[in-house]
């Protein structure tokens, strides 16, 4: 039995471990080389982020500009995938190249007995008109993939568009203040919030709601425990390799 509101909620469940920008403590983070790292140390759930460049292709970033290993800083809506590579960033773990990637340079990478593929749409205030229905195009041509993509963004207008576009689409609300309405209203299967923020309480609503929920960026075991022991379905951590 649960009460609502006791901090001593307790829900058994078995965790999973999301590679988050692959295995960003060993190589550049959303890189090629960082996925396929993340995929060596045992990584099968992994989380990315998307923007849209000017040519209509994808690109796996973090921010919205890139600062270069040049100290150049590039808006990535102004630039091609072909002027990617003009821009290397600062890898400070080998000494190979490191670029950022286009999302169909990282799908074959994490594909291989690929369990989830979380791709955050970096998206405020609709910066990228249209990135919903080019990352869905774009997904289409890996139809092995596509079902295992849970589709998240902090903007709540993306994905309701992502959403009218796709009825079937995997969605991830990813939220800094919590709200069960707004994860209904978008029929979604999960809840991502930051750790700092999570609360039994709220692991409990999102359970009695049919909602798992995925807490971010963890990279303790003792600290992954407890939020196991009080709630959480998954975590999302820079650390795979203490994980899997």
């Amino acid at each position: 039995m649960t009460v609502a509101g006791s901090a001593r909620f307790f829900y058994t469940t078995c965790m999973i471990y999301f590679s988050h920008r692959g295995a960003n403590r060993y190589r550049v983070q959303n890189t090629v080389p960082a996925f396929q790292v993340a995929h060596e140390q045992g990584a099968r759930y992994f989380e990315l982020d998307v923007h849209l460049l000017a040519d209509g292709q994808l690109a796996v970033h973090h921010d919205y500009d890139l600062v270069s290993a040049h100290g150049q800083t590039i808006r990535l809506a102004e630039i091609s995938g072909a002027d990617l590579r003009r821009y290397p960033l600062v890898n400070p773990f080998t000494s190979t190249l490191a670029v950022v990637p286009l999302l169909q340079d990282v799908l074959p990478v994490v594909a291989p007995d690929l369990q989830l593929l979380n791709i955050e749409l970096k998206n405020d205030d609709n910066r990228y008109p249209g990135i919903e229905k080019i990352l869905l195009d774009t997904l289409a041509d890996y139809p092995a993939v596509l079902p295992h993509v849970l589709f998240s963004s902090f903007d709540y207008d993306t994905l309701a568009r992502l959403r009218a576009l796709w009825p079937q689409a995997r969605i991830g609300l990813l939220t800094r203040q919590f709200d069960v309405g707004q994860a209904h209203a978008l029929r979604a299967e999960s809840v991502h919030i930051n750790y700092t923020r999570f609360t039994p309480q709220i692991a409990q609503v999102c359970h009695e709601n049919g909602l798992k929920i995925y807490v971010y960026t963890v990279n303790a075991v003792a600290v992954a425990g407890q939020l196991e022991q009080t709630g959480a379905d998954g975590i999302f951590t820079d650390c795979i390799d203490l994980f899997v």
